[in-house]
Parts: C-alpha cells; sequence; structure tokens
C-alpha cells in the first residue's frame, strides 16, 4: 500500500502533471465565471482535446477543471445574483446582499476560502473511503434513496421563508412543474399539452436562470443604480478567511454532507448546497440572519459544493455510476481514454484512482488561491452603474439558457418562468422551495415506484429508511422551532400603511396583485390534478397528490390574504414595503420588456442579429451611452459570445427572417 501511495505521489509532482491541471484550473475558473454553463459545458469542451494525450496528463486536466468549477462559479452568484451554476444557487441568498452591501470582496474570499477546505475534505473522505465505500454505497437501495429524496423536500420548512403555507404550495409548484413531461413507471406524458418542448421536460439551467437571475435583473433596473450601494468593497479578503475560521465546525460539518450526499449517484449536484444551506439555518444560533447577507450562508453551501465532488467521484470511479451530469461526462473521458471504472481501481489500477483524488485536493488549492488573487479586482463590477452590466446580464442568461435544448423554446421557457420569479419575489413565495421541489421531483418519483415494485409498502420497515425517517424527523422539527412566525416591526407598519382599513373587501382592494397571484397558481394547480386524472393509475398518483396539496395550501393562502390580519405575514409584498420606505423604482414592466425584447429580435432575425439590435437599442435609449461606447460594448459582447459559440461547437437557432432568406452562421 505505502508503494501505492508513493507511486501515485510522484505521479501528481511532475512538472508536466502540475502543468496541464493548471491549464484545467484555468479553463474551469473561465467556464466557472461564465454564469449557467457549469462542469458540464465545461468537461464537454475539454473532452475532443483528449484524444492522443497521455493518461495521467489528460485526467490531470479533467480533475483541474472538475475542481475549480464549483468555486469560480461563486463570481457570478456573488456579484449579479446569477447562480454560476445549478450548484450555486443557494449562495446567491446571501452572498448577493452582501455584494449589495458592499462586501462583495468578503463574500468571495469566504466563499473561496470555504470551497478549499470542503474540497480538501473531499478528497480525505475519497481517500479513506476508496477501499470500504462498495458495501456502504450497494446499501443504499431505491427505498433510501426515495426517503433522501423525502430528507431534501424536508428543507422546505427552513427554505420557506416567513410563510410556511406559501411554502409548501411553492414546493408543489415545483414538484409539479418537474413532473412536466414522460412519468417514470408508464412513459405516459403529462401536462406536454402537444408542445414538442415538454415532453423531455423543462430544463434545470432554465429553471435556475428563471427564478434567480431575472429577477435579480429586474429589481436592479427597476432601482437604476450599481450593484453595490457603497464606493468601496469593504474590508477585503482577509475578512472572509477569518469569517471561515471563526465558523469552522459549521465548515467541517458541510464538507461531510457535501462529500455524502455527492457519493449518492443522481442527488448530491443540484440540491447538496441547499441541504447544506438548510443545515445552517436549523444549527446556527448566534445573531442568524439567513437572506440578508449572512456570510455562514456562503459558508455552508461553498463548503458542500466543493466536496461533493469528492464524493461524486466514489460511485464513479467504483461502479461506473456518475454521481451527477459532470461526473457522467467525467466518465466518458476516462472511458475515451481507455480507463474502465469498476472493481479493477481498487485493486489494479490502485495507484491511478490515488493519482485522481490527490490531484483533485491540489487542485482544489490551485484553484481557490487563483480565484482568492482574483477576488478583488473582480468585486470592482459591483461599482460600474448597472444600466451598463444590464444588456452584458441579459445576454449571458439567454446564452446560457440556450445551452439547455439549443432552441428559441428555451428563451420563451426563460421568460416565462422569470415572469413567475419576479411575482414570486415580490409575493414572498420562496423560490428556492420550489427549485427544490423541481430538482427533486423526477428522481422522488422514481425511487417511489421502484422501491413499491422491488419492496411494497413494507420499504418503509428497512433499517436504512427508518434511520433517515428520524433524521428527516428532526429537521423539519429544528426548522419549524427556528421559524419566524409574525412580520417584522417594519413589515408590519408597512402593511398597516397600506391596509388603512380592515376586513375582506379592504383586504381584497389593498391586497388584490397578490390575491390575482395566489389564483393563477390554483388554476395551475387545477389543470395539474385534471390532467393527472387523464393518466393511468402509475401515471397519476404522484402529480395528483402533489397538485392536490398544492391546491389545498394554495387555497389557504387566498383564505389569509382575504380575512387574515393586516400585519400577517401571508400579506407580504415588497414593492408597499419599499414605496413605504420612499424607494424610487421604475416600471416592473419595463424591465421584464426589455428582457422580452431581446426573445422577441431573436424569434424574429436570430439570436446574433437580435443582440446587436438589442445592445444599440438599450444602451441609446436606456442607457443613455454615446455612439462610441454603445459600438465598442456591443462589438465586445458579440465578439465574445460569438467565440464561445464556435468553442462549443454552437448554432444559434434562426429567426423567422433567417429560415425565409437561410442567412449563414454566425448570424444563426
Amino acid at each position: 500500500m505505502i508503494d501505492v501511495f508513493l507511486t501515485a505521489l510522484a505521479n501528481i509532482l511532475t512538472l508536466q502533471h502540475l502543468g496541464y491541471m493548471m491549464i484545467g484550473v484555468i479553463v474551469g475558473l473561465m467556464i466557472g465565471v461564465f454564469p449557467g454553463l457549469g462542469g458540464i459545458a465545461g468537461l464537454s469542451l475539454m473532452i475532443p482535446f483528449l484524444y492522443g494525450m497521455e493518461t495521467t496528463m489528460a485526467l490531470a486536466m479533467l480533475i483541474g477543471l472538475v475542481a475549480v468549477i464549483p468555486t469560480s462559479d461563486t463570481f457570478a452568484s456573488v456579484l449579479m445574483g446569477i447562480p454560476g451554476s445549478s450548484a450555486s444557487q443557494a449562495t446567491v441568498l446571501d452572498g448577493f446582499p452582501m455584494a449589495k452591501r458592499g462586501e462583495a470582496a468578503r463574500a468571495l474570499s469566504a466563499a473561496f476560502f470555504a470551497s478549499l477546505v470542503g474540497g480538501l475534505i473531499g478528497a480525505v473522505v475519497l481517500t479513506g473511503f476508496v477501499l470500504i465505500a462498495r458495501p456502504v454505497i450497494l446499501a443504499f437501495s431505491s427505498a433510501e434513496l426515495f426517503m433522501l429524496s423525502v430528507f431534501g423536500l424536508s428543507m422546505v420548512g427552513v427554505l420557506a421563508g416567513k410563510s410556511l403555507v406559501k411554502g409548501v404550495a411553492a414546493c408543489a409548484l415545483g414538484l409539479i412543474i418537474g413532473s412536466i413531461g414522460g412519468a417514470p413507471a408508464t412513459g405516459e406524458f403529462r401536462m406536454v399539452f402537444g408542445v414538442d418542448y415538454l415532453y423531455d421536460g423543462i430544463p434545470l439551467v432554465i429553471i435556475g436562470l428563471g427564478l434567480f437571475a431575472v429577477p435579480e435583473i429586474v429589481d436592479l433596473l427597476r432601482r437604476d443604480r450599481s450593484i453595490s450601494e457603497h464606493t468601496t468593497l469593504g474590508a477585503g479578503w482577509f475578512d472572509g478567511i477569518r469569517d471561515v475560521a471563526r465558523n469552522w465546525w459549521l465548515t467541517l460539518r458541510c464538507s461531510g454532507i457535501g462529500a455524502l450526499i455527492g457519493a449518492i449517484p443522481g442527488l448530491g449536484g443540484t440540491v447538496v448546497d441547499w441541504i447544506a444551506y438548510g443545515h445552517a439555518v436549523q444549527s446556527v444560533k448566534k445573531d442568524p440572519q439567513f437572506g440578508k447577507g449572512d456570510v455562514r450562508g456562503v459558508i455552508a453551501p461553498e463548503s458542500a459544493n466543493n466536496a461533493k465532488e469528492g464524493g461524486g467521484l466514489l460511485p464513479t470511479l467504483l461502479f461506473g455510476i456518475p454521481g451527477g451530469g459532470a461526473m457522467a461526462v467525467f466518465l466518458g473521458g476516462m472511458v475515451l481514454l481507455g480507463i474502465q471504472p469498476g472493481p479493477s481501481m481498487v485493486g489494479s489500477n490502485l495507484d491511478l484512482t490515488y493519482t485522481i483524488v490527490w490531484s483533485l485536493a491540489l487542485a482544489n488549492v490551485l484553484g481557490a488561491g487563483l480565484c482568492i488573487l482574483l477576488a478583488i479586482p473582480i468585486s470592482k463590477l459591483t461599482l460600474i452603474p448597472f444600466k451598463l452590466l444590464a444588456p452584458f446580464m441579459i445576454a449571458v442568461i439567454c446564452f446560457a439558457a440556450f445551452q439547455a435544448t439549443r432552441s428559441l423554446d428555451d428563451l420563451i421557457v426563460l421568460l416565462a418562468t422569470g415572469v413567475l420569479g419576479v411575482y414570486m419575489r415580490r409575493f414572498g413565495w420562496p423560490r428556492p422551495a420550489l427549485l427544490i421541489g423541481f430538482v427533486l421531483a423526477t428522481q422522488a418519483e422514481t425511487y417511489l415506484y421502484q422501491a413499491v415494485q422491488f419492496y411494497g409498502w413494507e420499504f418503509l420497515t428497512r433499517t436504512g429508511v427508518m434511520i433517515i425517517m428520524g433524521i428527516t424527523a428532526g429537521s423539519i422539527w429544528l426548522g419549524l422551532r427556528a421559524r419566524v412566525s409574525e412580520a417584522t416591526p417594519a413589515e408590519i407598519l408597512a402593511v398597516e400603511a397600506r391596509d388603512t382599513a380592515t376586513g375582506p373587501a379592504a383586504n381584497i382592494r389593498a391586497r388584490g396583485a397578490q390575491i390575482v397571484f395566489a389564483l393563477v397558481a390554483l388554476a395551475f394547480f387545477a389543470v395539474g390534478i385534471h390532467d393527472s386524472l387523464q393518466q393511468s393509475f402509475l401515471g397519476q398518483v404522484f402529480p395528483l397528490i402533489m397538485a392536490s396539496a398544492g391546491a389545498i395550501f394554495t387555497a389557504l393562502v387566498l383564505v389569509l390574504l382575504v380575512v387574515g390580519k393586516p400585519n400577517h405575514v401571508v400579506s407580504s409584498d415588497t414593492e408597499h414595503e419599499a414605496q413605504s420606505e420612499g424607494i424610487p423604482l421604475r416600471s416592473t414592466f419595463g424591465a421584464l420588456l426589455w428582457v422580452a425584447l431581446l426573445v422577441a429580435l431573436t424569434a424574429l432575425a436570430g439570436f446574433i442579429i437580435a443582440l446587436v439590435a438589442f445592445f444599440i437599442a438599450f444602451l441609446r435609449l436606456r442607457a443613455k451611452a454615446s455612439w462610441l461606447m454603445t459600438a465598442i460594448l456591443t462589438a465586445g459582447c458579440t465578439g465574445f459570445v460569438l467565440t464561445l459559440a464556435s468553442a462549443l461547437n454552437m448554432r444559434f437557432p434562426g429567426g423567422l427572417l433567417q429560415d425565409l432568406y437561410r442567412l449563414p452562421w454566425p448570424f444563426s
């Protein structure tokens, strides 16, 4: 065994190995900074360059990229409020408020240092469990995986904001949206309404960008200022490092959670950050300010994100079962290099396994160090007037949305989801709850069917299921105990200022917009119930239960809006609260219209022509930029998008005019 360790150590310390690893780290940093792409796009971009490379060198490059993307995607989450990838969405909740408060450098450095610790812990876990993980992973059947999905859903109680009924309704909404497409058990298509795009379901990247990116862009456009309200960036990255050191026990716990969840195939990549964030909300007792810029809300998900990569390599290497989308591409790269995952990775190829493990640890150190060095200069982006950044951000999220299916429908659904996110944000419907429901819908339904098929309902008595059930019950209890059941004094004053009279009639007048939104949600659940009743029993049971539960809780929201007291938490409306504080805001419709303009122009003339026209219109009409500034910014963004599209071998869908005149790439 000592010989194996020494061989692996000799492999990773060669100049050639370090050089290729650094290439992977740099490419991963560039991909991670770009919102919405993430590890799948980055690894896919790297795969064509592996042909003919020596095995350990190619692996060094792949591992460098895998290690740094969960670190570098924090830039977009903190600086712009746009999730850098599906695994950095929880970071937005506290990282972006810190940036707006002038503490971007602190948030970034805390995230990077927590990522470094998490990555190292993930590598340590992988080192220690390579030989003993096989029986542990095989012990997780579909029954235990279903209960783990339920455990993920239990985070809704923590992430539901001040109104639990809105949280449960939002989670049910996510579960129904996640069930659109083919039923796992029967293959029947649900809620597709004859639209080809819906047959495969709505992609996760669209939901993430629509719920979190579009609302933040709209909000900043309405406020018409820079992202940060301060002229300085705060105390800098030393404070962030001290924050991680002060919260070392939270960092270690969340890293352990990340490594454990990451080792479970299909579960970790998109939900581990929410589980870690929920754990932080439950366990932190000292002056919690989660959702308002609490650095612990950055540390928890970021440490878990990087630790999950080490955990995700366990099933990938030992069984050839990818732990997530990025691991699936990594597995393809291994096969391309002639490496066969399986028992041989802990036998004849054990030295190669430890080379991969320790390369992961070293790449985390290099990646985190590089990100920390760049944190302060990149943080200066928050001081740029947002009206100059907005067209870039709108273009970026539209480009990232195209990565889903590369059709115009991606942008249309992005716009629709963005409108949903804007009004959920305004009326206090928790977006994380919807996202968790969406992420876990398909796998929870699949694991439930499999568990019942294999074990019957007796699966609930399995030892592993009962243990996870107990942990879930404890999580729910802790979440409910820590809940805030009443509005804050400022919110009460805002609501009372709006609701000068009481009673149903007065409430309907004062809360009309909220009531309309709740009615639309109730109508959606009614459609879900009607559609599910058209399916067979196995195809209808899951969406029927979820839609019925969502309808019940949405009806309860409506009742509370109509007859509830003025200070009831369900009546939260950020629009009226901003008005009571004297904050000048532009029109929500006007801000959404700019996003809709790019979508409409793309449908008419194709993405590149639309991008140029959109930039000119926005910079001249909205930002009041000079013609020289407009030309420079338009050319820069267009050139960047074309270069990236060429590297990704991406063809944009043509618009109506291009379909008529068949214009060649790059105009399409």
